[in-house]
């Protein structure tokens, strides 16, 4: 019988060490006769403290009291004296503060799902009411984010090795033991499951563990590019609404815990176009915010043109680390302009930062080149609304795609003229997907989106007021090589008016994976080819590095570019302004972004490996870890968040 799911343990295999190495650590440390503890723990057998917390018959601050009167018998028993130090919560304490999660694991058990498996995090443990919950409840929640089931013993009254938990969760998964593969470092818990009929892995050398699971899986995994990461969907993510001022209110989603990295969609689009990156960031260490932005699906749709100008949209932002694309990229700019206070860093995929010319109209400036032909199609009121709402499903299929179909002139008569009634479906919008995305649109209509590009002479007037200024807080600019409206070429002499760090190219090479330097005149550039997913908006072949996702596109979406501040400081500053009311504290910061060229700038230098992921292992001699982050942008972000950051 085929396999077709594979049940990770969490302690020692997923997560490590497991409390067994801190047991052993706190008895060489107080001076105790080696397993003392972990006898404490058993003792009782399946009555016993430890068995009766991990299904969830006492919670973890009963268990430390338990374990600390029974070391105190035990001690006595034995005719040694327990030091003044002695804590039973420690050895639980150091778990949580010390213990990892293993991301190979995590890429791995990524695979299975994308080649069909079905995935399990199973694990022994205990209702946690300690200090340290939080940190538990967030190893949780990001491990729901990479299986199909996470299954909490002291939640179900059994615990391994009781063969009743794998039938559980075999039951759960559909699956027949036959079909089923368990990975423990527990020879017994291994020893029940195979008396079920599951395959069973011992997990001593995670390499060899690997090479097990492949020859039983049948699927590669060593050596093996990672899948895109899976995103989140509308239920997996909390949704809340908050205020910007009398009448007006934005919907948004919001995803783990620390500093707050707000995003910012653009047209025609929903925060679900980040649905890759939220759950990657979240794991990342950040508390990630996704607007719906003013006009969209459950967001406050104005009828009036003037509450979609650049002026008022950036009303009300708080202090964050502000990403946005194409339209949001526009509003993270222009906070950056004209309220750098609220913001500890800004970032924008595919939309430069140019200022004003007072020398030129704008509106005479679009009609100068076809590219922009659609943004003059949608001035009328009423007139684009008409064509773009008629069939909401369709309109989306057709401007939600990839980068193949050619640039070309609006045709006469509206922006969807000449694509099929029935268009096929787009790669970059699965049915789900199309199917939220078409709700949010008739719940809104077209014409709030539509008023943004409405605003044209009205945000050129304001931008004309800060001409001058130049974005003094760190910076990225993310553009991808086949976008024909906004082509890398715009970013183009960006360094006049970004404050970046020190001058210089960075080259990428996808073919060779090679990096050289070049002189140059912008700080930070990193111009990579690779994998970018494209959108073609109105039919125009726009291939923009919308971060929406799919997986895959038709064809590569190349050369990316990017370009990255300087190194600043992140404040220290408590959340909680009157305009935004999200829950809870941004917390202090350190240094952000700082890069490292040549060892003379910044304090760190965390890259972002090929597949959008933080490197797992030490750079250099410097002896600094990156972090895990799954990235839906392949081969695009150099990131630099580094362990400051998130503090």
């Amino acid at each position: 019988m085929a396999r077709r799911a594979v049940l990770f343990d969490l302690g020692g295999v997923l997560f490590g060490p497991g409390l067994q190495h801190f047991l052993g650590s706190c008895e060489r440390e107080w001076g105790l006769p080696r397993n003392f503890l972990w006898d404490v723990l058993l003792s009782g057998g399946s009555q016993s403290s430890y068995s009766r917390a991990l299904r969830g018959q006492i919670t973890l601050s009963q268990l430390f009291s338990e374990v600390d009167e029974g070391c105190r018998r035990r001690a006595s028993s034995l005719g040694i004296a327990i030091p003044g130090a002695f804590s039973a919560a420690r050895p639980f304490q150091d778990l949580q503060a010390q213990g990892s999660v293993d991301v190979r694991m995590l890429r791995v058990a990524g695979i299975l799902r994308w080649n069909g498996f079905k995935t399990c995090a199973l694990t022994n443990n205990w209702v946690d009411d300690s200090d340290g919950r939080s940190a538990a409840a967030a190893l949780l929640e990001r491990l729901r984010r990479h299986f199909d089931l996470v299954l909490e013993s002291c939640r179900i009254g059994m615990c391994q090795p009781d063969p009743g938990i794998y039938s559980y969760a075999l039951e759960a998964l559909q699956a027949q033991p036959q079909e089923a593969i368990l990975l423990d470092d527990q020879a017994e818990n291994l020893a029940a499951a195979r008396d079920l009929g599951m395959a069973t892995i011992l997990v001593r050398d995670p390499d060899s563990a690997l090479r097990e699971l492949q020859e039983l899986s049948g699927v590669q995994l060593l050596g093996q590019e990672e899948p895109l990461p899976i995103p989140c969907d509308p239920a997996g993510v909390t949704h809340g609404y908050v205020s910007i001022r009398p009448g007006v209110r934005l919907h948004f989603v919001e995803l783990g815990q620390g500093p707050v990295l707000c995003l910012c969609h653009g047209f025609p689009e929903s925060w679900l176009s980040w649905r890759f990156q939220i759950p990657a960031l979240a794991d990342a260490g950040f508390r990630v915010i996704a607007l719906e932005m003013k006009g969209y699906g459950e967001s406050t749709a104005p009828a009036d043109i003037p509450e979609y100008s650049q002026e008022r949209i950036c009303e009300g932002i708080p202090q964050v680390v502000l990403v946005g694309h194409d339209w949001g990229g526009a509003v993270a700019w222009n906070v950056a302009l004209f309220y750098p206070e609220r913001l500890r860093a800004v970032a924008s995929l595919n939309t430069p930062y140019r200022p004003a010319d007072p020398g030129v109209d704008i509106m005479e400036k679009l009609g100068s080149s076809p590219a922009f032909d659609y943004q003059l199609y949608f001035q009328e009121p009423g007139v684009a609304e008409a064509e773009l709402e008629k069939d909401v499903g369709r309109t989306l299929k057709i401007l939600i795609r990839s980068s193949r179909v050619e640039l070309r002139p609006l045709p006469a008569g509206g922006l969807l003229v000449g694509f099929p009634e029935n268009p096929p479906g787009s790669r970059l919008l699965p049915p789900a997907e199309l199917e939220y995305y078409s709700q949010q649109f008739r719940k809104s209509g077209f014409r709030g989106p539509l008023n943004w590009y409405r605003n044209m002479r009205a945000n050129w007037s304001w931008a004309l007021s800060a001409r001058d200024r130049k974005i003094p807080i760190p910076a990225l600019m993310v553009t991808a090589g086949k976008d024909p409206v906004l082509h890398p070429g715009l970013s183009k002499g960006m360094e006049s008016w970004v404050s970046l760090g020190k001058p210089g190219i960075r080259e990428k090479s996808r073919n060779s994976g090679g990096v050289r330097e070049e002189s140059g005149n912008f700080g930070g550039i990193w111009k990579k080819s690779g994998n970018f997913w494209g959108m073609l908006e109105g039919g125009r072949g726009r291939g923009s590095a919308i971060p929406t996702g799919g997986v895959g596109v038709e064809g590569k979406v190349g050369n990316s570019m990017e370009k990255w501040g300087k190194s600043g400081n992140f404040s220290s500053q408590k959340r909680g302004g009157k305009n935004w009311e999200f829950p809870g504290k941004v917390g202090k910061s350190g240094n952000f972004c700082s890069r490292k060229r040549g060892g003379k700038i910044g304090n760190s230098i965390e890259k972002w490996g090929k597949f959008g992921n933080f490197s797992s292992q030490k750079r250099g001699g410097n002896g600094r870890k990156s972090r895990e982050f799954h990235g839906k942008v392949r081969k695009i972000w150099e990131f630099q968040f580094p362990q400051e950051c998130r503090e």
